[in-house]
């Protein structure tokens, strides 16, 4: 006796349909998984923050690790938000001060 004599042939269309049927389901969890509704809870990497803030990432590391700039951990690793990295671009403003001449000039 063989093997093909105790199974009968699979159907390869039904595993076809319910391969794709599968996949279709896939991409549809990770579509959802990967769509954030909410720009304020997306997390960006060092690399990420640095080319929005127009530095390196070793800047961003450096400072993350210096605690001059505010950041969150998910899990070892450090992330920041959209408001931490407002908040980097407000704080690092500098205003001229009122006595200087170009204040004066204007």
């Amino acid at each position: 006796m063989t093997r093909t004599d105790l199974a009968p042939a699979p159907d390869i269309d039904t595993h076809l349909a319910t391969d794709t049927a599968l996949l279709e389901r896939l991409v549809r969890a990770v579509e959802t998984m990967t769509a954030v509704s909410d720009p304020e809870i997306r997390t960006y990497s060092p690399a990420d923050a640095a080319a929005l803030l127009g530095k390196t990432e070793n800047w961003v590391t450096e400072q993350i690790q210096y605690g001059a700039i505010p950041y969150t951990r998910i899990g070892k690793t450090p992330r920041m938000t959209a408001a931490h990295i407002r908040w980097v671009l407000q704080n690092g403003e500098v205003m001229p001060h009122q006595y200087s001449p170009r204040a004066l000039a204007a």
